[in-house]
């Protein structure tokens, strides 16, 4: 027996619509990076639906640092709240579905977190726009609901999403026409598992008329444990400060990296003109730097979990 829904029309009848799998791949590649709504964001999050900004399709990843590109994303999105929303396509009938593409994913997310450098996916981002004949910072803009000269918002929305990077704070999103029981199972339970990530597998199923086609978003994996475990380490986003990063970097760590630290943000106030301070809902940071024709520089940044980075 198979899928159907029916519209409605004016006059009252009723036009069955059966569901039919795509062609190919590219094909509901192309309507994700045209239409990312359906990336199913209110099902997400219905609180907070999530929104998306696409960085680039074919997005590629390195296997060690400062190595090529040997890995290939399908698509990488930002949300609101610059979490990077890793995005893989696969056809139903691609047996891979069932196997490979669990750790082609996780592989996907391991490299990421290591090796990428946000400079490039900003990078990404700007020949996105450019090939779509728009211009990236009123595109940023838009999306984050400011004015296209608002640099410091900009700076501070990448150096979230790369604070989420740092802390592994993404969202892995495997998208099909049909997600097999197999593969829903899986990613319940890595969802279940892992507090930091978000997984989960979105159903977009196409329903074909006469002359209409309708796309119908399911999202799979959302399971209330999941949502809970999450919910305990994602809180408001906040402006952090000096008393507010040394709390809970003592809390977190142990005297020796609350020293360090401090010697860091004293030297840093004494040589940079500039402090940033994070927006992290659980980790917080701050990136010493200064301006220089309108760009923003930095050196370091440090992050309540005592991580230190040379930028």
């Amino acid at each position: 027996m198979h899928d159907a829904i029916y519209l409605v029309q004016n006059d009252g009848q009723l036009i069955e619509m059966i569901a039919q799998a795509y062609d190919s791949e590219a094909l509901l590649q192309e309507h994700l990076a045209n239409y990312p709504h359906l990336l199913a964001g209110q099902q997400i999050n219905e609180a907070d639906p999530r929104r998306w900004l696409l960085v680039a399709r074919e997005v590629g990843i390195p296997w060690e640092e400062g190595g090529g590109n040997q890995l290939s994303l399908d698509h990488l999105f930002l949300d609101q709240d610059a979490i990077p929303t890793l995005v893989e396509v696969k056809r139903s009938t691609d047996t891979r579905i069932r196997r490979e593409v669990i750790g082609q994913m996780l592989e996907y997310a391991a490299n990421a977190v290591a090796y990428w450098p946000i400079e490039s996916l900003r990078a990404r981002f700007v020949e996105t726009c450019t090939l779509k004949g728009c211009d990236a910072d009123q595109t940023l803009a838009n999306f984050l609901d400011t004015t296209a000269d608002d640099t410091d918002i900009f700076e501070e929305f990448w150096q979230q999403a790369k604070q989420n990077l740092n802390a592994g704070r993404l969202r892995l999103l495997f998208v099909a026409y049909e997600i097999p029981p197999q593969l829903r199972r899986i990613v319940e339970f890595l969802n279940t598992q892992m507090t930091e990530t978000e997984v989960l597998a979105i159903e977009i199923k196409q329903f074909v008329g006469p002359a209409q086609r309708t796309l119908v978003p399911r999202l799979l994996g959302q399971t209330a444990q999941a949502q809970q475990r999450k919910s305990a380490t994602v809180g408001e986003r906040r402006r952090w400060n000096e008393e507010t990063f040394f709390a809970a970097l003592g809390e977190r760590t142990g005297p020796t990296e609350v020293r360090v630290a401090r010697q860091l943000l004293t030297w840093a106030q004494a040589q940079m003109p500039d402090i940033w301070w994070g927006l992290g809902k659980r980790d917080g940071s701050f990136v010493p730097g200064y301006t220089h024709r309108g760009k923003w520089y930095q050196l370091i940044g440090v992050w309540t979990n005592g991580y230190i980075e040379l930028q």
